[in-house]
């Protein structure tokens, strides 16, 4: 884990935003260090995934700053930040279901150069996950839930990412899968130091690979502490009521 306050990957300072005339983001700050994993968390509404739509600029900033690794981002712009080596990816484990696997690894890295990286980031993301290289061929829409969602995430990464911001990535999976796909998330910042922000539903499972848990409520940051903190159920609970 690494010093998020003097490190700060991604830095957020009093954001606003919202839907058309709708705030939902009311004066956020947050930062999360080089290296860390970073989980929000909240009830429905809080704010989360707006949080995260609008540090990679899928809907305006109000006001407020987004600093990625030192620069300021006053509007961010996907393409841009996919670029610098931020990735996002969206809840509901979005794939272009009509592609085959191969074609969504190679939309994913769309934003290489040239060939060999696009090459070399697919066979990169056949290490995290040996399935999809006996997929290549299948069309996506057929992968079960769990496969999706590998999917999902192979497609972030063929860029090799600096930093992950991810949506719910539980949202969708059985329950017994759930915990996996967190370790893996957790295996993919140790094995090769990218950041995480993490929106995540399931807290106490999130708890368990988060270095750092941020509490939004009604737009606000209600927590900032380590993950150690809250994980007896007594003061899970209390940070929630």
């Amino acid at each position: 884990m690494s010093d998020n306050g003097s490190n700060p990957f991604l830095d957020v300072a009093n954001l606003v935003a919202g839907y058309g005339k709708k705030q939902v983001i009311d004066g956020v700050s947050l930062s999360v260090g080089a290296g860390e994993i970073v989980a929000l968390i909240g009830h429905n509404g809080a704010g989360k995934s707006t949080l995260l739509k609008a540090v990679f600029g899928l809907i305006p900033i109000w006001s407020g700053e987004v600093h990625f690794n030192g620069s300021l981002w006053s509007t961010p712009a996907p393409r841009a930040l996919l670029r610098a080596g931020v990735a996002y990816v969206p809840q509901g484990n979005r794939v272009f279901t009509d592609l085959t696997v191969r074609e969504n690894l190679e939309i994913g890295g769309v934003t290489l150069p040239n060939k060999q990286a696009m090459k070399d980031g697919i066979e990169r993301v056949f290490t995290l996950f040996p399935m999809l290289k006996n997929r290549l061929k299948q069309r996506a829409g057929t992968l079960s839930g769990g496969e999706k969602q590998m999917l999902s995430l192979a497609n972030a990464l063929v860029l090799s990412p600096k930093m992950l911001l991810l949506d719910e990535p539980s949202l969708g999976l059985a329950p017994t899968l759930v915990s996996e796909a967190l370790k893996r998330i957790k295996q993919i910042n140790q094995d090769s130091g990218v950041t995480v922000l993490i929106v995540e539903q399931k807290v106490r499972e999130v708890l368990k690979i988060a270095d750092r848990i941020v509490l939004l409520r009604t737009g606000r940051v209600s927590f900032d502490g380590p993950a150690g903190d809250l994980s007896d159920d007594r003061k899970l609970k209390a940070v929630f009521l």
